[in-house]
């Protein structure tokens, strides 16, 4: 017997107002989430698994370049690419993650690369570039990630000293070490899209949750976010939901986010809904995080 199967994804936390964009600039983005939409939902349609779906919706957001990751990825303090991916099958809990990956096309395919072809869960650059590589993955040089919007968000953000998060509201300065020069952080009233992810329920009843982040504009230090991080920004499990979060990193780590709200599922017998409103507003808001799962 067919189950109903479901498909969601996100572009990223936060708005663009309508001042800031033209009615072309809307249809693009539209278009863009509409094509990744409709190829995930091709492949439940046909029976397919969710891992499949969730994989393939966000490599096509991954190859767009108005999505903060993959081709549109953002640019580090240093001027190159750092991207972060992760993929999570509920039927098992198996999981595969990369961070800091600057060669690969698609980082989710490198992901799961990780996670059906080795004992491991996050492979960080160089080594998962040079996994990627050995496995036949597609590759791409520098110039293939560069975006002229993305580098000009460098530039300002170079000359502000601040570094750019993809959603609404502007984040307090944190208190700089005494050792490194103090770096705040600011809203990007450009260009709001951020990570990318998607999760999905298949017609065998099957959950799948991935996501794809370049991460933020001006990033030092190798920073890595709540994206590959399972259980902060990626979670799935049958026995309750599949999370792909979107925001202010450094709060859905300290937050856990994606398995905070399993957890209330499988042990408090709440709903969905009810799981995030307690997790986004009562643990995550009170701590200065913002964002959307």
């Amino acid at each position: 017997m067919n189950i109903p199967f479901s498909l969601a994804l996100h572009g990223g936390a936060g708005t663009i107002t309508r001042q800031l964009m033209t009615s072309g600039q809307e249809q693009q983005y539209l278009q863009a989430l509409r094509e990744a939409l409709e190829i995930g939902y091709a492949v439940l349609r046909q029976g397919g698994p969710a891992l499949d779906a969730v994989e393939l919706t966000v490599r096509s957001l991954e190859d767009c370049p108005l999505f903060n990751a993959g081709k549109g990825a953002v640019f580090t303090h240093e001027g190159h690419h750092e991207m972060d991916a992760a993929i999570m099958d509920g039927r098992n809990r198996e999981a595969g993650a990369v961070t800091g990956v600057r060669t690969v096309q698609n980082p989710i395919r490198a992901a799961r690369l990780v996670m059906e072809q080795t004992d491991h869960v996050l492979l960080a650059h160089p080594g998962a570039d040079e996994l990627a590589r050995q496995h036949g993955l597609p590759t791409q040089p520098v110039e293939y990630f560069f975006t002229q919007h993305r580098y000009d968000q460098l530039q300002e953000a170079l000359l502000e000293g601040r570094m750019r998060l993809d959603h609404s509201q502007a984040q307090p300065e944190p208190t700089p070490s005494p050792l490194e020069e103090p770096i705040a952080f600011e809203e990007d009233p450009k260009r709001k899209m951020g990570t990318v992810g998607a999760v999905a329920r298949d017609q065998h009843g099957n959950l799948a949750a991935a996501t794809s982040t370049g991460g933020m504009t001006n990033k030092r230090y190798s920073r890595i976010g709540d994206s590959p991080i399972i259980g902060a920004g990626t979670f799935a499990d049958n026995r309750t939901c599949a999370i792909s979060c979107t925001g202010h990193g450094e709060f859905f780590l300290r937050a856990v986010v994606a398995h905070d709200i399993s957890c209330l599922m499988e042990y408090r017998g709440l709903s969905l809904a009810e799981a995030c409103r307690i997790v986004v507003h009562e643990k995550l808001a009170p701590i200065g995080g913002e964002g959307a799962w």
